[in-house]
């Protein structure tokens, strides 16, 4: 009896909770990441950065080559080749570490401003957007410009322009 009882009121407990929590506003933001990613000033610099290391080690590739032909036996070719082929996975290595380095380091700044913007704005909840069909205030642009911001503090965070007020039509009474 003492079980049957005791396990009735933790199932009430438990229904009242349930109920109180999903009577609960919830308030709920999308957000768009591909597209915050892709106008990322940070991430356009690092493309271009990448590109940069690329085209300097296709340089270095085509002076091994010119330097590999110089070599007049076949086991000579060899050696350099294979000396060569372990630089080049070297740097090759280290471009591709460092790229993913900066990459991780822009998303943990991009998740960290998310969930600040979602704070400052009272969300209790963000999901990208491609996963919402209806619903959800898109804090997309909010969340572009503070990233944008924080890539170059120069340039201020884009405000919303106010319309000028209107002046009011004073009317006056003759005595």
């Amino acid at each position: 009896m003492k079980k049957t009882v005791l396990s009735a009121i933790i199932a009430l407990a438990l229904t009242i909770g349930m109920t109180s929590s999903v009577n609960a506003e919830q308030k709920i933001a999308t957000i768009d990441i591909q597209k915050i990613v892709q106008n990322s000033v940070q991430v356009q610099e690092f493309n271009k950065e990448q590109e940069a290391k690329i085209k300097e080690l296709e340089k270095w590739i085509e002076t091994v080559k010119k330097d590999i032909e110089k070599q007049q036996t076949k086991d000579g070719k060899e050696k350099l080749f294979q000396k060569y082929k372990a630089s080049y996975l070297e740097k090759k290595e280290g471009i591709i570490k460092s790229g993913q380095v900066k990459m991780q380091a822009f998303m943990d700044e991009l998740s960290e401003t998310i969930a600040s913007e979602a704070k400052a704005k009272g969300y209790n909840m963000v999901i990208t957007k491609g996963v919402v069909v209806y619903g959800g205030e898109d804090i997309t642009e909010d969340v572009q410009n503070k990233v944008n911001a924080k890539a170059n503090p120069t340039v201020a965070e884009p405000q919303k322009q106010e319309k000028p007020a209107k002046k009011k039509k004073s009317i006056k009474f003759k005595k």
